[in-house]
């Protein structure tokens, strides 16, 4: 079990209203909000570092766009006091934003990763992270992706890519865990 240092900061990916409705397609994983919230409960008990990043489009009619009803976190991942929120509009949560200061502000080298979508804003938050120098942790049954149409009228299941996505994440950018792991005390630095 790897340790996870107490410094760690969890950082919540566009954990948003508008993946529960249309125009998105189906999702696979039931247990989203459950493990997120178990994470995020584990780490304010503890007093650990949480940045949340929300994503804020640009496009005029996204559901995610700044003042629609989808652009609002799922209940119980509205950031709390003290803990940040940073908004972007690309995919990487480090393009266009402070995330990156913030982080070297705090002295953390490490980041545990979860959120929508395991295949979009995610994995490219990993990429991006790791790319940067930090260790990232993606804790994989805490995300979740979308049935994705395969360009040959057929569709991809979302549970498929979202293996083949941690599989890629794994093999070079980062350590993946699933939620029980990372609430096991003994994967927490003393």
């Amino acid at each position: 079990m790897p340790t996870i240092p107490h410094n760690a900061v969890l950082i919540p990916i566009d954990m948003q209203r508008a993946f529960d409705d249309a125009p998105w397609p189906r999702r696979w994983n039931d247990r989203l909000d459950e493990n997120g919230l178990a994470l995020l409960a584990a780490w304010r008990a503890a007093g650990r570092p949480i940045i949340h990043v929300r994503h804020d489009s640009v496009e005029p009619n996204s559901t995610l766009r700044p003042g629609a009803p989808g652009n609002a976190h799922r209940p119980g991942f509205e950031p709390q006091a003290g803990e940040p929120l940073v908004t972007k509009g690309v995919n990487a949560a480090f393009i266009g934003t402070d995330l990156d200061l913030r982080l070297r502000r705090l002295g953390v080298d490490t980041v545990v990763l979860f959120g929508i979508s395991t295949d979009m804003c995610v994995s490219t938050s990993v990429r991006v992270g790791a790319n940067m120098g930090y260790r990232v942790i993606l804790v994989e049954d805490a995300c979740d992706c979308f049935d994705m149409p395969d360009g040959e009228g057929g569709t991809i299941p979302a549970r498929d890519i979202h293996r083949a996505h941690v599989a890629t994440l794994r093999h070079e950018f980062a350590t993946v865990l699933r939620t029980a792991d990372v609430l096991d005390p003994a994967s927490a630095a003393a």
